[in-house]
């Protein structure tokens, strides 16, 4: 039987609802619970954070890119073993693709999950009452069990905005955390800067922990979790084909996101994954039959990246043995000849696909994507499609041969031929989640 959920949303982006479902998370495990935890939507930073505040792996749940079983037996497995759930939403509420799917509230309604409510109350009084009194009435299947409000100045302003939440509506505030710089996290053009670069994460969660201790109602908190209501067993989800046998995972801060359910789905397959650091200079696995690198910034470590000879011999060996070379945004950008930095410098990269990117004016790229695959190879034979996302500022300023998908973004218009493949390596700067829903061709 699954443990009972609680979902963590605020209005919007910058609220503070990864602070307070940090605290949440490691002041529940202080109490002795076994907290489990997911963040929904195509996020690798905030996960890192969860697992360490609990202890355990993080899930990803998101309702545009994954099938419905894929999200089912991701829900089941971030509460296997656990006594409660935490859940991260992403953005505001209701944002998502532009059909209302992959949203916090889409997760909420499809399991009939409870959610707190974090509002920021930095810059504002009585008006934080009816921008609360919107959300709880903008949807009927997502319901809003309690709120929590975050940034409160004083103990002044924590009773003027008690008291207007308690004149417009009912559902409980179940605590007010008081402005602390010191819960502030660091961000920077992708997100939060990563959990492993913080320089004293420990600290920060325990401070975190012990501010929500001490200002949330935490035994209200845990009545108002409940169980999903919709039967989440299944299948163990398996997103991707094994790329090959024994799979060689780049795994360090510059190739840092990587989605658990794609490797686990890997591993399920009956391929060894086998991990390695470019940024230590670390070669791929000899025996490996397929290389990934996976997203991340290697734009931040270009020139180390640059220098690192067997981290690049290796990649070459591994292209001339027959592996499959496959990279992901981040990883797209070193298979490729040059990488320009954000002050215009040069690094060559391995030189394996006829690409050529570059930082120097950065622009964002940002959106869910419909992809379908041009080219066959150990991703799939056309007309095989996935679902996957694309955040990045980078740009393509050159790039030749053979595209690798056809792309689409949420509203199905298209977005040309994009990525590369050169015979035995591939890649683009797409990051797939998924295959798509109602696959009619499988590999």
């Amino acid at each position: 039987m699954s443990p009972p959920v609680l979902l963590v949303a605020a209005p919007s982006s910058g609220a503070g609802k990864t602070v307070v479902t940090l605290g949440l998370i490691r002041a529940l495990a202080m109490r002795g619970l076994k907290v489990g935890s997911f963040k929904v939507g195509p996020d690798y930073i905030d996960p890192v954070f969860h697992a360490r505040a609990s202890g355990r792996l993080c899930r990803n749940l998101d309702s545009w890119a994954m099938r419905f079983e894929t999200l089912g037996a991701s829900l089941e497995a971030a509460g296997r073993d656990c006594d409660i759930v935490v859940g991260e939403g992403v953005m505001g509420l209701f944002d998502g693709a532009p059909d209302g799917t992959g949203s916090t509230a889409d997760i909420a309604s499809l399991f009939g999950l409870p959610v707190l409510f974090v509002a920021d109350a930095a810059r504002t009084g009585q008006s934080i009452a009816p921008l609360i009194e919107g959300f709880l009435k903008a949807r009927e299947d997502v319901q809003i069990v309690g709120v929590v409000l975050n940034r409160v100045g004083s103990a002044d302003h924590e009773d003027l905005l008690r008291r207007a939440c308690d004149d417009r509506f009912s559902t409980p505030i179940l605590g007010c955390l008081r402005r602390d710089p010191a819960l502030e996290l660091p961000s920077r053009h992708l997100g939060l800067v990563g959990a492993s670069e913080h320089p004293d994460l420990e600290g920060f969660l325990e401070r975190a922990a012990k501010r929500v201790a001490d200002s949330v109602d935490l035994a209200h908190l845990r009545r108002l979790a409940r169980r999903p209501n919709v039967a989440t067993i299944g299948p163990p989800p398996r997103p991707l084909p094994a790329l090959g046998q024994r799979i060689a995972v780049a795994q360090d801060p510059a190739f840092a996101f990587a989605y658990p359910a794609v490797l686990e789905g890997w591993r399920r397959l009956g391929s060894e994954v086998v991990p390695f650091s470019p940024l230590a200079d670390e070669a791929p696995d000899r025996e490996a039959d397929a290389v990934y690198l996976p997203g991340g910034y290697p734009e931040l470590y270009a020139a180390r990246l640059a220098q690192n000879r067997a981290f690049i011999l290796g990649l070459h060996h591994a292209a001339r043995r027959g592996a499959f070379v496959y990279g992901e945004c981040g990883g797209y950008m070193v298979l490729g000849e040059i990488l320009f930095d954000k002050k215009g410098e040069r690094h060559g990269m391995a030189g394996l696909l006829p690409v050529v990117t570059s930082f120097a004016e950065p622009r964002l790229h940002l959106g869910y994507r419909q992809l379908a695959l041009k080219h066959p190879c150990p991703l799939g034979r056309p007309p095989l499609r996935y679902r996957g996302h694309e955040f990045h500022y980078a740009a393509e300023t050159e790039r030749k041969g053979a595209p690798l998908f056809a792309a689409r973004d949420a509203r199905g218009r298209d977005l040309g031929e994009t990525g590369c493949v050169k015979g035995n390596v591939a890649g683009s700067f797409y990051h797939l989640i998924d295959r798509a829903p109602h696959l009619a061709v499988v590999r």
